[in-house]
């Protein structure tokens, strides 16, 4: 089908070529008298561009059933090119061009074969962004997308062409008139001569300074806008992904993707383009200079550019390959160090700093033996890339004396002609470089797209937020392995009911299921089958943050924030009051110790709560529970790190609620004969469920449970 659609496309635009090129030829064998005034000519140009362009897009459009960008391009720029370079030579102020109105068969040849040329450039290099995907080339792709992500800031960066099209102009003339005013230097010409010249020079140079500053400081200003509004894309998208992908993918990892790809993506699009349309425009006009001023030393200067292409080619090749090491080898010793300051109060307590100092020196190392690669093979490049210049050089020197002997050209023309060369070189070295890089540098945006493009496991989609909830939870026909142990199976057909008001406690060996439970109630993770149903309704069904408000979990090891106690109580709660977070620190029993803090209430925690014990941390955590009134709360071992006072004081709390629906996960026994139902959990499944009082008459599970736990002295 999709060769079916190319051959269409090929013969509806060779239809519109004939269609083309009969209309031109009925223009020029039609008598059209040729006026001589500029504007008009240019008018006249411009409206025969505008007619052929009506002419072959009705046509291919009649012909295929519409018109596809493709072809669409192609015909835009067929029918402007002629019009284009007729304004160019009225503005350079060249000879008579024959591309206007009264096109020659020569100047149709050309401009369709140039039209043709570009398009095919720009199909293979940028096609359009439908179609087949594993069919085009993934980055330019990406380079696309990150063009398009470019969007808010198009006004910026207009204004930044347009101050680069100003320096470009004004360089090239200060060039122009450093020739005039060597040639006036020799006192045959009027002194007004030098003086217009100098002038002129000096307009242009501060016309190139202000352009350059301007387009450098407005790119400037768009990259970092692309970088800020970019990095809140792929931090909320981040936050949006379900817990299984963080114990998947390292910190250091989505950390680098933040901190330096981010900032790659805006240099990709950003600076590239920059210098692509500079060292373009550049080199159009530096090339029509040239030939002005000798076309023999012009095509002696073109032979270096294939040999410069080949050399950047190869060097591209392998600096890009290096590029992606690196990223990868600095993103792997990114996350060495978070691992290892993370667990620094581990790696003191087994004396093994000189061990992870030498664990990650080994990272850098790797890290900085792929640099000195990359550093290599750039040394080989310049060298290789200078030889050639230089033998350019002396060619031309060589030629310029014989043609200054011979009387073709003047001094002042060869210096201009050896500043526009060096110039030359260096626009067609950038122009080969960027080239290849704009496209093959969006390595970076590959890996940022992926977690933007990324859709979490766990929906979030859901849109139930009754205003009345009982608290009913089932369990129904559960199985479960998590993701970095696909072979590891949690739940085995789990089924299991907490009754609205009532306290449910899970006991069991470590490692059979429990916790896990309680992270599938809170959809940190999806069942592989059956449902979790909350008052009939499966959980996925519910809006998320009504979920995570009504559904609260307190875990055995609580995590805090940096920042003050009020801020952790009230953490993600924006309309939560200072009486709230009182009164949920008073049913926490944490209102007496954080009084007695130096700034109470306003005391910072330090990071993660460093700055506070355990047991405060608990107590804290859950207080930050109890504040969202949630009408099934989970508590895993909370009470481990509480004395016998406070223990007794939340477990009081926790149980003077009559409406809320408790799901205790422990190992004391006070807190499990308090519970209105116990679950033993073995095996993945529920061996057995029922009251303290009907466990112990069956004698089974329970009670070499309860054993265990009276021989660990969990009491």
């Amino acid at each position: 089908m999709a060769k079916t659609s190319v051959l269409r496309q090929v013969f509806a635009l060779t239809l519109a070529l004939c269609l083309d090129a009969c209309l031109v030829y009925a223009v020029v064998v039609a008598p059209l008298e040729r006026t001589h005034a500029t504007c008009s000519r240019l008018a006249s140009t411009w409206a025969f561009a505008l007619l052929r362009c009506l002419a072959l897009t009705a046509a291919t459009a009649a012909a295929l059933g519409g018109l596809p960008p493709a072809p669409a391009r192609l015909l835009v720029a067929h029918s402007a090119l002629p019009a284009v370079l007729e304004t160019g030579t009225a503005a350079l102020r060249l000879d008579d061009n024959q591309c206007g109105v009264m096109a020659d068969a020569h100047c149709w040849l050309m401009c369709a074969g140039a039209s043709l040329a570009a398009g095919l450039f720009w199909e293979v290099v940028v096609p359009d962004s439908g179609g087949d995907k594993e069919k085009r080339n993934k980055p330019r792709v990406l380079f696309m997308r990150v063009v398009r992500l470019y969007k808010p800031d198009y006004p910026v960066m207009l204004a930044g062409f347009l101050f680069l099209t100003l320096a470009v102009v004004c360089q090239m003339s200060v060039q122009f008139y450093t020739g005039k005013i060597i040639d006036n230097l020799r006192g045959h010409d009027l002194p007004s001569e030098f003086f217009s010249a100098l002038l002129l020079m000096g307009l242009c140079s501060l016309g190139s300074s202000v352009g350059t500053g301007c387009r450098g400081g407005l790119f400037t200003w768009a990259r970092s806008s692309f970088t800020c509004r970019v990095n809140g894309k792929l931090f909320e998208a981040l936050t949006k992904q379900e817990v299984a992908f963080f114990e998947t993918v390292k910190t250091g990892e989505i950390t680098s993707r933040l901190s330096q790809d981010t900032s790659l993506m805006g240099e990709t699009a950003c600076l590239n383009v920059n210098v692509l349309l500079r060292s373009l425009i550049k080199m159009v006009a530096t090339m029509v200079l040239m030939l002005q001023l000798s076309w023999q030393l012009t095509f002696l200067v073109l032979m270096e550019v294939p040999v410069t292409g080949v050399i950047q080619n190869i060097y591209n090749t392998h600096e890009q390959r290096l590029k992606l090491a690196i990223q990868d080898s600095v993103a792997v010793a990114s996350d060495a160090a978070n691992e290892i300051i993370s667990g620094i109060r581990t790696v003191r307590s087994f004396s093994a700093e000189k061990h992870e100092a030498c664990h990650y020196d080994n990272r850098l190392l790797d890290t900085h033996a792929l640099k000195t690669r990359r550093d290599t093979v750039r040394i080989v490049y310049l060298l290789v890339r200078r030889l050639t210049e230089l033998a350019t050089q002396v060619l031309m020197l060589w030629y310029g004396r014989l043609f200054i002997q011979r009387g073709q050209m003047s001094t002042g023309d060869l210096v201009s002609f050896i500043l526009y060369q060096s110039d030359l070189g260096d626009n067609i070295r950038a122009l080969i470089y960027i080239s290849c890089n704009m496209l093959n540098s969006v390595a970076a945006a590959a890996k940022v797209f992926e977690y933007l493009d990324r859709e979490p496991r766990v929906s979030t989609e859901g849109e139930l937020a009754p205003d009345q909830l009982q608290g009913h939870v089932v369990f129904r026909h559960l199985n479960f392995v998590y993701p970095t142990r696909p072979d590891v199976p949690v739940l085995q057909d789990f089924s299991l009911e907490l009754k609205a008001g009532q306290m449910t406690a899970l006991v069991g060996p470590s490692g059979e299921g429990k916790s896990t439970c309680a992270s599938l109630l809170k959809r940190w993770y999806e069942p592989l089958d059956g449902e979790i149903l909350l008052d009939g309704e499966p959980l996925g069904s519910y809006d998320h943050r009504f979920l995570s408000k009504k559904i609260a979990l307190v875990s055995q090891e609580p995590v805090l924030f940096s920042g003050t106690v009020r801020r952790n109580i009230a953490y993600g709660l924006d309309d939560c009051s200072m009486d709230a977070v009182r009164d949920a620190a008073r049913q926490a029993d944490a209102h007496d110790f954080i009084t007695q803090l130096e700034k109470g209430y306003d005391t910072d925690v330090g990071e993660g709560g460093s700055l506070l014990s355990k047991s405060e941390r608990q107590r804290i955590a859950i207080a930050r529970a109890l504040v969202r009134r949630p009408q099934v709360l989970i508590v895993d071992e909370i009470t481990s790190s509480l004395d016998e006072h406070s223990e007794n004081k939340v477990l009081h709390a926790l149980a003077s609620r009559p409406n809320q629906t408790l799901l205790v996960i422990a190992h004391r026994l006070k807190t499990i004969e308090k519970a209105r139902q116990i679950a033993v959990i073995g095996g993945g499944k529920v061996q057995e469920r029922g009251t303290h009082r009907e466990l112990l008459d069956k004698k089974g599970s329970y009670c070499k449970v309860r054993e265990k736990l009276a021989t660990a002295g969990s009491y």
